[in-house]
């Protein structure tokens, strides 16, 4: 990335404000503006977010809200309510009390004198959900948002449930916000009352996995802050982005579709972080495409924007497998809608372990294939979503596909290009209540390596829809539809498409209770893919420009961190884990002579084809040292299952000085809800 030390506009940061909500409490934010706007007023961006904007994400601010504000908006950083050196507890995310909060914050920042009136929202992931969620409630400065890696539909495409399966992100995830809630105010700006609302956090605090596990099915706890339930709803120009190694494309498909705004997507190559630093490459210049998204929309300056594609994706080129990349190969295209009305379905049918067109041999008779996963399958499936802690990709699917049942296309004789989400419309028939599906799709080189390109996963349960999951029948025969997530895709002359079914996909979703044989009818099932002829002209499109962002502060890394990703087996007892660790050592943020820990370890474990066994934990640790102030906190999560409940053990300690202040533990019960 390149630093740009000279912009346009100079800057003045306020590095604390007091911001007041409607009932007394006040959030800590930060501000960045160009000194001019004392005498000439600007728009305001804000990012609402509960990520600590003193240290934890200091130095990824320090890029981009002074850029903005160097290109005539203020920056705005803003904690949420009981996180960072904000007032209050949080207790879960998108409640409608941050809404109301965000509500505020936008009306304060219109009345400031350094802001114009206009106001727009940006985030990624947590800012990215508000933004769609606080513009669906249309407070009247809001202008414009932009969306990164973020959901129209918390239940069925966040980092909880996929197609009715329980991640395990949804543990992972839940544990990182546990250790994130424990964390202290900083006594150099909330003062002596630091200890009160650290204890208040500590003592009012809950693990969150509790209450998401109490929701298995779409309910409405998931609607709130679904604006797929209602897309009339927003009403200002929406800028959707994400990337193929995040858990959030698909959301950017719906968004152009549905909503009747100036809207446009953009989807690079990218994991869980902004595209100007975004890994696997290329990253591209973000912060300039903002700067033309605001001022078209919150200044009105005709800037051409809107007669730019609709959607901007890169379209990925066949890669060896590997659990990271530092760049994807590819080209970026240009839609000018969505959906396209130039995409062709291609329709294959299910044969004996092959994919074939025109429905086969007509004489050939249809045929009952039979599965039952080894628990083993799924051990190379990544994360759902990656947040370029590498390795966190998908590694070669042989392996996988050794316990799966796979069909194979033809030797592709020319180039193969797919963009959108393929679909499979499967046949079958289960010998218990309770199943799932995974269902993968990869592309498979003249040498045998398979490299997954899409996948998606169905609770069967869920056949009438989320809402009423209903217990199968036993060896009754059923048809659903199977979404895969969307993708650009491009296949060389000479490999194959590879669809591959298995009934369990462990850990990357909680296996269903028990084992599973799953019979698929060949020749009723097909695979249909959303074909992009190679000959398309694209849409025109302004070239994106280098990623740069103004100078970062400055960080020393202390102590050095590691990173772990292992997956293990023993073949005495039949043990088998995967292991990940992700500890990024010690930072020193020297602006405020404060040194910062984070470590995280998560481990999946199941024995055999014990579908009992299966367990996940993880602990995460957090230190706040700066001279004689010195605060840390551990936090445990277990999942187990028995195949009617799930049953978590969570534990919290909190030290300041070395000494343990706090100790609560929580065992808890959930039953199963046709999970």
């Amino acid at each position: 990335m390149r630093t740009v030390t000279s912009l346009p506009h100079p800057v003045r940061e306020d590095e604390h404000v007091w911001i007041p909500m409607s009932d007394g409490t006040r959030l800590a934010g930060r501000v960045w503006r160009p000194v001019s706007s004392d005498i000439d007023p600007v728009p305001a961006i804000l990012e609402f977010i509960p990520y600590r904007e003193r240290d934890l994400t200091a130095r990824r601010d320090s890029i981009h809200h002074p850029y903005l504000a160097g290109h005539g908006y203020a920056g705005v950083r803003v904690d949420l309510r009981g996180s960072g050196d904000s007032e209050g507890v949080l207790a879960d995310e998108y409640l409608e009390q941050e809404l109301r909060d965000g509500e505020d914050v936008l009306r304060w920042l219109a009345e400031q004198p350094w802001c114009d009136g206009s106001t727009g929202i940006m985030g990624i992931s947590w800012g990215g959900f508000n933004a769609l969620q606080i513009a669906a409630r249309r407070p009247p400065s809001l202008g414009a948002i932009a969306t990164v890696s973020s959901t129209d539909d918390r239940y069925a495409d966040d980092v909880h449930y996929m197609g009715g399966c329980l991640l395990s992100d949804n543990l992972s995830w839940a544990s990182t916000m546990f250790a994130y809630n424990s964390c202290p105010p900083d006594p150099a700006v909330v003062g002596d009352n630091w200890r009160k609302m650290w204890h208040d956090r500590l003592e009012r605090g809950e693990p969150w996995i509790i209450e998401w596990l109490r929701h298995q099915r779409r309910d409405d706890y998931w609607r709130h802050g679904s604006i797929c339930e209602d897309y009339t709803a927003v009403q200002c120009p929406v800028l959707a982005v994400s990337g193929w190694a995040d858990g959030y494309s698909n959301s950017v498909f719906r968004l152009l579709s549905e909503l009747d705004v100036p809207r446009q997507g953009l989807i690079g190559p990218w994991s869980h972080k902004y595209p100007h630093l975004g890994e696997p490459g290329p990253a591209i210049g973000f912060l300039q495409e903002l700067v033309r998204w605001w001022d078209r929309w919150l200044k009105g300056i005709d800037n051409g924007i809107e007669r730019e594609p609709m959607l901007r994706i890169w379209m990925q080129e066949s890669v060896r497998p590997s659990t990271a990349y530092e760049e994807r190969p590819g080209r970026w295209i240009g839609e000018p809608e969505w959906p396209p009305r130039r995409l062709a379905e291609d329709a294959f049918t299910l044969r004996r372990y092959s994919l074939t067109h025109d429905g086969g041999d007509p004489a050939e008779a249809e045929e009952e294939l039979t599965i039952e996963s080894p628990l083993s399958v799924g051990q190379f499936a990544g994360k759902w979503c990656s947040y370029n802690a590498p390795p966190d990709l998908p590694y070669d699917q042989r392996e996988e596909d050794g316990g799966s049942l796979v069909f194979d296309s033809e030797v592709l004789t020319e180039r193969y290009e797919i963009l959108g989400g393929p679909v499979l419309d499967l046949e079958f028939a289960v010998d218990r209540p309770v199943a799932m599906v995974a269902v993968r799709l990869s592309d498979v080189a003249p040498d045998g390596r398979a490299t997954r390109v899409s996948y998606g996963l169905l609770n069967l349960t869920h056949l009438e829809g989320p809402a009423e999951p209903q217990t199968l029948e036993p060896g009754r025969r059923y048809r659903v539809r199977v979404q895969l997530n969307g993708m650009a895709q491009a296949f060389p002359a000479g490999h194959r498409i590879r669809l591959a079914i298995s009934t369990s996909y462990w850990p990357l979703a909680w296996p269903p209770p028990e084992p599973v044989r799953l019979s698929v009818f060949t020749g009723a099932s097909t695979l249909t893919l959303p074909v992009r002829a190679t000959d398309t002209e694209d849409a025109p499109m302004t070239p994106f420009g280098e990623p740069e962002g103004a100078p970062p502060i400055e960080t020393t890394q202390v102590e050095p961190g590691r990173q772990k990703w292992t997956v293990s087996r023993d073949l005495v007892d039949y043990h088998s884990a995967l292991e990940v660790v992700k500890d990024l050592g010690v930072i020193r943020f020297e602006d405020i002579e404060l040194d910062v820990r984070r470590c995280a370890y998560e481990n999946y474990e199941w024995v055999g084809d014990d579908f009992s066994s299966v367990r996940g934990h993880v602990d995460w640790t957090m230190r706040f040292v700066r001279g004689d102030w010195d605060v840390e906190t551990k936090t445990h999560t277990t999942l187990t299952c028995t195949p009617t409940e799930f049953r978590v053990h969570a534990r919290l300690d909190a030290f300041e000085g070395g000494q343990r202040v706090v100790s609560r533990n929580w065992h808890t019960t959930v039953p199963r809800d046709h999970v």
